[in-house]
């Protein structure tokens, strides 16, 4: 049996745990957690660093039913050592004896509750997973690590979302350590943290506190999209037509951790959908009348859409890479615009257009970038009403939608 104790937040065994390390042969931890707790005289130590050769020593044990402890902190099944061992050895052969993670622990000195938080791991994994999650949520909670601290996460959000609030939690549970700093994300990003970082919390404190919940997690999913065009604020009926938006949002694909850019953005109706469904967005408008009118829809559907007035292609360099692109409008630059976006694009780009002519160099653009292309053209006729209680068919105007999606490459993959 391999009993797993989580030592809380800085604080020691508990001492419902005392029983189980006087009776363990191979006690496995951090330095400091060995070093803060009493062990058995002939019980072998090992200090964590690489995790596949500690699993290896344990198995030797297990095989012989010998008894193993592992220390780990906080809620050890909480983006924790449990999942290797369970991956290991089998759930069957756990004991969890969990201590408070250092989320519930940041979130409760802050008075604050955390069953709308989105919570994040950077530690060993890519960080703009990361990074999309603060710009898209109102309260998320990031695990750091080496490379992905708050000095990172403040660089990147200074830029896109500088409004947010960081509260760095540091040494939590070490009465003479431990330090909660409430930051700008500038600020964030001037500091030298240390090692001592034990989570980032990441707030739009204008969206920070939500009604009561009964479903743990993000906010709550939207009840449908490819909404009316009603739902949004347009100018004389230029926005992408819903049953346009719903093959788009179907090819885009948009999720939490994602980041997508809506470039001739108009009226913002696929950034708001995507923002919606959990994405980051950056929205690209040259109008400034088009800028207002994209923050009102975003303000209307309680999402935050980072709205960058300029014109495509030049105005991209100012973002960062996206998972997925749509483009929107026409014009004798879009195959130059589709193409600086796919050289961009990790996974797919979507084109919306209304003319046959741009269609073979919108197709060529994207396959010149490597992308595997294809395309429909949508049309549709709606129910209208007509006098005397009857209805007709009312056509609306047709639209070509290509997309290209980028071929996998072997091994290749985002941590989410």
């Amino acid at each position: 049996m391999i009993t797993v104790v989580g030592t809380g937040t800085g604080a020691p065994v508990p001492e419902d745990a005392e029983d189980v390390l006087a009776g363990a042969e191979l006690v496995v931890g951090g330095r400091r957690h060995l070093e803060a707790v009493r062990l058995p005289e002939a019980a072998e130590r090992i200090v964590l660093g690489p995790l596949a050769p500690a699993l290896d020593a344990i198995e030797e044990y297990v095989v012989k039913e010998r008894p193993v402890v592992v220390l780990a902190s906080g809620d050890p099944g909480f983006f924790g050592i449990v999942r290797a061992l369970a991956e290991r050895f089998g759930a069957r052969r756990l004991a969890v004896r969990p201590g408070a993670s250092s989320v519930a622990t940041a979130f409760a000195r802050l008075g604050l509750t955390w069953d709308d938080a989105v919570v994040v791991s950077a530690h060993g994994r890519d960080p703009r997973t990361a990074v999309n999650a603060c710009r898209a949520h109102p309260k998320v909670a990031v695990l750091t690590g080496p490379g992905a601290g708050p000095a990172e996460l403040g660089a990147a959000l200074a830029r896109t979302a500088p409004g947010r609030v960081l509260v760095v939690a540091s040494a939590l549970g070490d009465p003479s350590a431990e330090r909660v700093e409430r930051v700008s994300p500038a600020e964030a990003a001037a500091r030298d943290w240390g090692t001592a970082v034990s989570v980032v919390l990441c707030l739009d404190e204008a969206r920070s506190v939500g009604p009561v919940r009964t479903l743990a997690g993000p906010g709550e999913r939207p009840a449908g999209w490819a909404l009316d065009e009603s739902a949004f604020a347009h100018r004389d009926s230029m926005i992408t037509k819903f049953e346009v938006r719903a093959l788009a949002l179907a090819r885009l694909g948009p999720r939490p951790g994602d980041l997508v850019w809506d470039v001739g953005s108009g009226s913002g109706s696929v950034a708001v959908e995507c923002a919606r469904l959990g994405a980051a967005v950056s929205a690209v408008e040259k109008a400034g009348d088009g800028v207002e009118r994209i923050r009102a829809n975003a303000d209307a559907h309680g999402v935050d859409v980072h709205v960058v007035r300029g014109v495509a292609p030049d105005t991209l360099s100012e973002l960062d890479d996206p998972d997925a692109v749509f483009v929107g409008g026409g014009g004798r630059e879009l195959p130059d615009i589709v193409g600086a976006c796919a050289h961009r694009a990790r996974r797919t780009v979507v084109v919306a257009l209304a003319a046959l002519d741009r269609v073979p160099a919108v197709r060529s653009a994207l396959t010149g970038a490597g992308f595997d292309c294809d395309g429909v053209l949508l049309q549709s006729s709606r129910l209208a009403p007509l006098p005397g209680d009857v209805t007709r068919l009312a056509a609306t105007n047709p639209v070509f939608l290509l997309w290209g999606v980028r071929s996998p490459v072997l091994g290749e993959g985002v941590a989410q």
